[in-house]
């Protein structure tokens, strides 16, 4: 092991300038494995031994970590070590590395030369890379070929096909030679909604995810892939003023007295299900679907709190089921004479009332859980407090 460290420091007389890898050696089959962790750990690298036992279904189950260390090489040495038969635990902590990693290149390949010789080993010519594309072949079968794949829905078929096709760029590249921008790249040049860009990002997540359980990637470059383009998904026809009078009018009936809720707060329908609602300091906390829409804290219109009581009281304020209220909303707003409208119209709605009344732009984006993009002094800095959320909401006027 100790020679190992040595052969290091010996090659390591070279130019400390020479800009940092971007990629390691890949390593033979059945070496072992080096997983990393994530940047705010101590030693963010794990170190595998060889595979040798796989699931009933053939997955791979990886071995418990020899041992973590803070560098990759770190983790290459023990594991050269490990196959040679010579690695003791702890052995890592003697281990100084080099920074010239041109240097630290040469010498992997040396090693590795250098063990595959001494096992009598014949070097194999190196198969190509999957591209993405058959990675993402390797996936679906995987996701959707067994029988608990078997079971979902053409619709996540259908989207995850859509979100392939739009990564159209990335298909006959190698999957192990992607980053970070070459993800992203795909996400900002997509000229489609907000709701296709998710379908990429989860796509990406998804292969991933796959990828790292069959050691085809280095690491999860698509864990900070994010969408720079605001939340399109405001389209819709909001309320009527008149519409909203015939609302107030019949807020005793608990289909529209849920309507009105939604048109006063500007939730998404099934955030509701799971809202935090706090009645002491009278303010809604949660939010689905995007980092900015989470755990976002809106304050319960005064016009709306005695309602929102009573469906508490009644045992929720959600309804039964989401298509069950679908068609009681129908239903009930024909009764009514009003055009028909879906729940995401009262978002819409919302947001309308904002933009009438004069609640300040900010926080309107801050309670409908629109991201401020590139905005990063908003975004960083502009924190604001129940009660100036408070006060601009309680602009909007219920004069009914």
């Amino acid at each position: 092991m100790h020679s190992f460290c040595w052969l290091l420091f010996l090659y390591h007389k070279g130019d400390e300038s020479m800009p940092k890898r971007k990629k390691h050696p890949k390593l033979p089959n059945g070496y072992g494995s080096i997983k990393y962790l994530g940047k705010n750990r101590r030693n963010p690298y794990a170190v595998h031994p060889p595979v040798t036992d796989y699931t009933d279904e053939g997955v791979p189950i990886i071995p418990k970590a020899l041992c973590y260390v803070d560098d990759w090489m770190k983790g290459f040495i023990i594991l050269t070590s490990y196959k040679a038969g010579t690695y003791t635990k702890g052995d890592e902590r003697d281990i100084i590395l080099p920074i010239d990693q041109k240097s630290l290149e040469i010498i992997a390949q040396r090693l590795l030369s250098d063990y595959n010789k001494a096992q009598g080993i014949v070097e194999e010519e190196k198969a190509p890379e999957k591209t993405f594309a058959e990675v993402y072949k390797e996936f679906w079968k995987y996701k959707f070929e067994n029988e608990k794949g078997k079971k979902l829905s053409e619709s996540s078929k259908r989207s995850i096909r859509a979100a392939f096709k739009n990564a159209k760029t990335l298909h006959d590249r190698p999957f192990r030679d992607l980053r970070h921008d070459d993800l992203q790249s795909v996400v900002d040049n997509c000229s489609l909604k907000h709701s296709s860009l998710e379908l990429i990002v989860h796509l990406f997540r998804q292969m991933y995810a796959y990828a790292d359980i069959y050691e085809l990637c280095d690491k999860d470059y698509s864990a900070h892939i994010k969408i720079n383009k605001e939340d399109d998904d405001e389209s819709g026809v909001p309320f009527t003023d008149n519409d909203l009078k015939i609302l107030w009018n019949n807020k005793g009936d608990e289909i529209v007295e849920f309507i009105l809720i939604m048109c006063y707060s500007g939730f998404r329908i099934r955030a509701y299900k799971n809202l935090e609602i706090n009645l002491k300091d009278t303010y809604f906390k949660g939010g689905i679907k995007t980092k900015a829409s989470k755990d976002r804290i809106v304050p319960i219109h005064s016009a709306i709190l005695p309602l929102v009581k009573r469906r508490l009281k009644a045992g929720s304020i959600f309804p039964s089921t989401y298509s069950s209220f679908l068609k009681d909303m129908s239903n009930k707003l024909s009764e009514l004479g009003i055009e028909k409208h879906t729940p995401h119209d009262c978002r819409h709605t919302f947001s309308a009332l904002c933009e009438k009344y004069g609640v300040n732009e900010n926080d309107r984006k801050r309670m409908m859980g629109h991201s401020f993009g590139n905005d990063i002094t908003n975004a960083k800095y502009g924190h604001r407090t129940i009660e100036d959320l408070r006060e601009e909401i309680e602009k909007i006027k219920v004069c009914y």
